[in-house]
Order: C-alpha cells, then sequence, then structure tokens
C-alpha cells in the first residue's frame, strides 16, 4: 500500500468513528504491518491536508480525532440551537481545584475555596464524566480522593494536563470559561439529550457565589469516564 492509500485508510476510519482513535488501533486498519512512528508521520501529513480547513485532526488524551475548529462553532450552532450546559462559579473552581492539585480530598478543595462543597457539585462533575475517585487517603475516615478523566483532557481538547493554561493572575477567568465551553459538544457530534435538572440543584451561570447552596443540576451524564492518570499522555 503506497502512502496516498495508507492516508486515504486512516482518514475514512477516522472521520467515521465516534471515538478517538490511538496509534495502536490505528494500526490494526494495517495488520500492524506499519510501525508506530510511519503512522504518527501520516497523521502529521493528514493534518497538513486539513490545515486550511473547517475541520481539524487533533491528538486528545483518548487518542485522534477530527473535530471542527473554533471558529466554526457559531455556525454549527444553527444547526443545534438547544442551549448548552451552564455551571455554576462554584462548580468551575471546584473543577479548576482537581484539575490542578489533583489527587485532592473534598476536604483539601473546601481548605482552598473556604467554604462547604455542597455535595452535588461533586455529583455534577462525575456525572459529567470529568472527575472520578480514584482512591482514598490512609486518613481518619479515609476521604475519597478526587481526580480528573481522560473524557475531561476529550472535552477540552487536550492530550495531557501538561496543556492545561496557568491558572493565575488574569488567566483565571479564561480558564474557567474554557471549562464552561467544554460542556457543550461540538456541535456536529451526536447531542446527548438534556435531562430535567433536579430540585435542589445550580444550574446558575459563571457569576461568582459566595456559597455552594442552591447549586441546580448541571448536564447529563457524559458516556464514559476515561483511566485513572488523566496526566499521562496517550500513546501519539
Amino acid at each position: 500500500m503506497n502512502t496516498a492509500d495508507a492516508r486515504r485508510v486512516l482518514e475514512t476510519a477516522l472521520i467515521c468513528t465516534q471515538q478517538p482513535l490511538t496509534v495502536r488501533e490505528l494500526r490494526v486498519l494495517f495488520n500492524d504491518e506499519l510501525g508506530a512512528d510511519t503512522v504518527k508521520e501520516l497523521l502529521g501529513e493528514l493534518q497538513a491536508e486539513w490545515a486550511q480547513r473547517g475541520v481539524e485532526l487533533v491528538c486528545v488524551a483518548s487518542g485522534w480525532r477530527f473535530q471542527s475548529r473554533p471558529e466554526m462553532r457559531e455556525y454549527l450552532d444553527r444547526l443545534h440551537p438547544e442551549k448548552p450546559p451552564r455551571y455554576s462559579r462554584a462548580a468551575l473552581e471546584t473543577l479548576a481545584i482537581i484539575a490542578y492539585r489533583q489527587p485532592v480530598t473534598r476536604g483539601d478543595m473546601e481548605d482552598i475555596r473556604g467554604v462547604t462543597i455542597n455535595t452535588q457539585i461533586l455529583k455534577q462533575l462525575e456525572d459529567r464524566g470529568w472527575v472520578e475517585v480514584i482512591g482514598h487517603r490512609e486518613a481518619v475516615g479515609r476521604p475519597a480522593l478526587y481526580a480528573t478523566t481522560r473524557q475531561f483532557l476529550d472535552d477540552l481538547g487536550l492530550a495531557s494536563l501538561d496543556q492545561l493554561p496557568e491558572l493565575q493572575g488574569p488567566t483565571r477567568e479564561g480558564v474557567f470559561e474554557a471549562f464552561a465551553r467544554a460542556g457543550a459538544p461540538q456541535p456536529e457530534l451526536a447531542m446527548a439529550e438534556e435531562s430535567p435538572a433536579a430540585e435542589g440543584d445550580s444550574t446558575a451561570a459563571v457569576p461568582a457565589a459566595d456559597s455552594d447552596t442552591g447549586e441546580h443540576a448541571g448536564p447529563p451524564p457524559a458516556a464514559g469516564i476515561g483511566d485513572h492518570d488523566p496526566a499521562q499522555a496517550i500513546e501519539t
């Protein structure tokens, strides 16, 4: 098989799949006759071919995938006018603490934020598939340790936690905005049906709140939860 045909096979598989594909999975397309380095090289060539189009080939935590470019969202949203999920400031701050300080306990989060964290906030983030319990700290009560998932990285379009922007100074608001935008799946992909908000939860927008009480329910659960070590980049 020549290089052009191999690229076409990769392109077809990546366009037709609903989930990101790793290099190992892509090698199966060729009965493992192409090495990992060759597949990576072909993927790089595909990226270059799509560089001037509205869709781009990217590498995220779970593998390689095609996705629309950010500047196309304005137009694609017109095909799916559903209101994207919104997150409270309390939820975004909690998510940021988990992302940047993981693994952390609920007590750690409360010490950093200085307020009690509503249980519904953690449930909201778990249901979204962004955080999960990866173990328990050997302390009194063995509190649960929370960490982010590969789903979280995929939704942000990142391959590893190393690619998160610095959470300090003027970049802080940008981080919150990025987290909030990630809650809305790409318009051209299958949209999960929104479930009714549960009583007592919060779907307040990003404006800050002094307390975590009265939070509204978050977005519908994601399809799956990622591995326990999201900081580790995939085989790219």
